[in-house]
């Protein structure tokens, strides 16, 4: 995920959270894999939000970059990390999640 797949992948994430009544907190791109910081519709469980996420960056990107569908048989795989946070700060995670760019 670099370059305008990248870009493209950000402005997907954006929208479909806004879709669902989210709001993206953070959100750095890597070149395979992403960090989401999310606040999410509380009807809405966090598996259910990056299903649907998932689901819909990866259908509009496969469309619109064609090189998707042949250099890759799946743009995401089924597995992800999902963690609610209760007594770590905002600013912590998004601390962390900005410094992953470096590493």
């Amino acid at each position: 995920m670099v370059g305008d797949v990248a870009d493209r992948l950000k402005e997907l994430v954006y929208e479909r959270a806004e879709m669902m009544g989210c709001k993206v907190i953070t959100l750095e791109v890597m070149p395979d894999h992403v960090h989401l910081f999310i606040q999410g519709d509380p009807e809405l469980t966090p598996n259910k939000i990056i299903g649907k996420i998932k689901g819909y960056t990866s259908h509009e990107l496969r469309r619109e970059f064609k090189e998707l569908t042949t250099r890759l048989p799946t743009l995401w795989t089924w597995r992800y990390f999902i963690s609610t946070h209760g007594h770590v700060l905002d600013k912590t995670i998004q601390k962390y999640i900005e410094e992953q760019k470096g590493v």
